[in-house]
This record gives structure tokens, C-alpha cells and sequence, in this order.
């Protein structure tokens, strides 16, 4: 009976062992199996512990690896993009104290933030002049720099007064307390100039899925700055999406405020190529905002080249060349006018 106490407790205490083990590294693993479906899984953040840190945490750029590899990276944004620089733009801001090393929890933090569309654009633009500056992030968590003026024109009301004001009158109210036109072009230059950079930039194309006033404001300097960036999307995410969406009618295939599909009817689901560019949904944005005080010499012409960006349709290569010829088009005629006065 003792022996087989003693044998029945060796094997007790020898299943507590491997059952800790096994607990510590989620799952039973044998050589290099074990590095590469653990180590995976806490790079990822997924799990965590003593056993898997002192087995993976030698290695700190899986931040970069995972965007440098197909199936994550391009499901963010898209194949086009420049993955290279993405990973050292994403593994440059991840050293939030800047002291050479990526720890666990800043790759936790950037790691979770990259999941959020509007962040991913942020990163993507930061660079450029139309995205508010991050000052910094914990978790999921980001702050911005502060934009002064928003929305982009047009005032705020109680929902009852906007029940009874009519469209027009509307329109006209929402121009009492907007900037000389000068700023007014340097505003709305902006916004095209946003539309450029995140159609087949760097980092991927994005879709400009509210192109309300709302979502734009600017700075003490008249800069566009973009105030709400949940609806521009990487247009792989949307193409992923749209595809998954049923329909019965074209407008079952809305994405957004205003990011619109066809439905094919023999599958009922919805197309992903859009109807309208962004840059049509932009200069319908600005039509009224930039034409209202235009100098007499320029209004012709602008309000020429605005109807016709705003008559641009769908997003397929052959369009290219037209959207570049209007978008250069409108973007030079603005310069040109104010580019000689102190207001630009």
C-alpha cells in the first residue's frame, strides 16, 4: 500500500507539473511547433505569462512582421500599399518612450489602436497637413490635437426650429458665419488636397464615406483639418464588407452616410465598386460654401469645373486621368487667385 501511495502521488504531483505547464503555454507544444503557434499567439496578444515571455519576448518587431505579411496587411489596406514604410511608420510612434525597445504593453496599446479605422488614417496622414497631430495614447485610447473651428460651415439648431426652417433658407444660414472667401478657397483647397492624398496614396486607398461638414473643420492658419475619420475607410475594408451585404434594392448597398453600391440582383448581394468618387461627393461638399462670394473674375469658370466634378461617377482605372485633369484643374484655378494676396 505504500509503494502505491508513493507511486499514486509521484504521478499526482507529475500531472500538477505538466498541467502547469500547459496552462502557462495555453496549449501542448513539441519543439519548434511550439515556438511558432505560441509565440504567435503572445506577439499577438492573446495570451500572456512568464513561460511564453521568457520563450518569445526576445524578438520585438512582430509589429512590423505582420504588416510586411499578406493576409493582415492587406486586409487593412489593400495590396497597393507600401507595407515596408507602414510597418517603420507603425514601429516608430509604438516606442511611446522613446527608449529603443518596443515593450509588451506599448505593442498591446499599438496593437488595439490599429484595429480603429480613424487611427490607421491618422498614422497614415500624419505627415500631412489635414490630419489633427497625435500627442500620445495609452490603450485604446488617443489624444489629438485641438481643432478650433468645426463643423466645416453651417450652425447648430434645436431639432424643432430645423423642422420648420426651410431647405433654403437653411442653406443660406449655414453661410452667415464662415471665413472671408480668400480662407474660404484655402479651406476647400485643403479638402481636395485630402482627397488626393488617401485615393492610391502611399499606404492604400481609402473611401471618403461621410462627406458631411460635420466631419471637417480647420485651424487658426485655415487649414483643413479632418474632425471625424470613422467613415474613411481603407477600401479593401469596404470592398470586404459591401461584398457581404445583402440586397434588394440599390440602396441596400449604403456604406456609411454616403458610400453607395449597386445590387446584383442574381446574387443578392451588394456590388463593392462605388458609384460616386470621393472627389465628387468634395466638391459637392463645397459647392455652395466656396461659389457664395466668389470675386466676380473666377465664378464663371469655378462654377464650371465644380459641376463637373460633381458629375463624375464610379472609381474604375479608365476614370483616373479625368479625376486627376479636374481635381489639378480646380486646385490650380483657386491658387491662382488667392496665391497673390496676404490671406493665402
Amino acid at each position: 500500500m505504500k509503494y502505491l501511495f508513493f507511486s499514486w502521488l509521484a504521478v499526482f504531483v507529475g500531472s500538477w507539473i505538466v498541467y502547469v505547464e500547459y496552462s502557462s503555454y495555453t496549449e501542448l507544444c513539441r519543439g519548434h511547433e511550439c515556438k511558432n503557434s505560441i509565440c504567435d499567439k503572445y506577439r499577438r496578444g492573446l495570451i500572456d505569462g512568464s513561460a511564453c515571455s521568457s520563450l518569445c519576448e526576445k524578438s520585438t518587431l512582430y509589429l512590423g512582421k505582420c504588416f510586411t505579411t499578406k493576409p493582415i496587411s492587406q486586409s487593412k489596406v489593400g495590396d497597393q500599399a507600401n507595407l515596408a514604410d507602414l510597418a517603420a511608420q507603425v514601429l516608430s510612434i509604438t516606442d511611446a518612450n522613446k527608449d529603443g525597445h518596443i515593450s509588451l504593453p506599448e505593442a498591446h496599446s499599438t496593437w488595439a489602436l490599429l484595429q480603429l479605422n480613424e487611427f490607421l488614417l491618422v498614422l497614415v496622414l500624419q505627415d500631412r497637413e489635414h490630419t489633427p497631430k497625435l500627442l500620445g495614447f495609452c490603450g485604446d485610447l488617443y489624444v489629438m490635437e485641438k481643432v478650433p473651428y468645426s463643423p466645416l460651415y453651417g450652425i447648430s439648431l434645436p431639432w424643432i426650429l430645423e423642422a420648420w426652417i426651410p431647405a433654403g433658407l437653411r442653406h443660406s444660414m449655414d453661410q452667415w458665419f464662415t471665413p472671408s472667401w480668400p480662407f474660404k478657397a484655402k479651406i476647400s483647397i485643403g479638402l481636395l488636397e485630402l482627397v488626393e492624398d488617401v485615393f492610391h496614396g502611399t499606404f492604400g486607398s481609402f473611401l471618403m464615406c461621410d462627406m458631411s461638414a460635420n466631419s471637417f473643420g480647420y485651424n487658426d492658419r485655415h487649414d483643413l483639418k479632418v474632425m471625424d475619420a470613422r467613415y474613411i475607410v481603407p477600401e479593401a475594408v469596404f470592398q470586404e464588407d459591401i461584398r457581404q451585404q445583402r440586397c434588394d434594392v440599390d440602396q441596400d448597398c449604403l456604406y456609411g452616410a454616403d458610400c453607395l453600391t449597386s445590387c446584383d440582383l442574381t446574387k443578392h448581394r451588394c456590388t463593392t465598386e462605388v458609384t460616386r468618387p470621393n472627389l465628387a461627393k468634395a466638391c459637392e461638399t463645397i459647392k455652395n460654401y466656396i461659389l457664395r462670394g466668389a470675386p466676380a473674375d473666377v465664378r464663371e469658370e469655378l462654377e464650371k469645373q465644380l459641376y463637373a466634378c460633381i458629375a463624375l461617377k464610379g472609381s474604375t482605372e479608365q476614370m483616373e486621368i479625368e479625376h486627376s485633369l479636374i481635381l489639378n484643374n480646380l486646385k490650380t484655378l483657386l491658387w491662382k487667385r488667392i496665391s497673390h494676396t496676404k490671406d493665402s
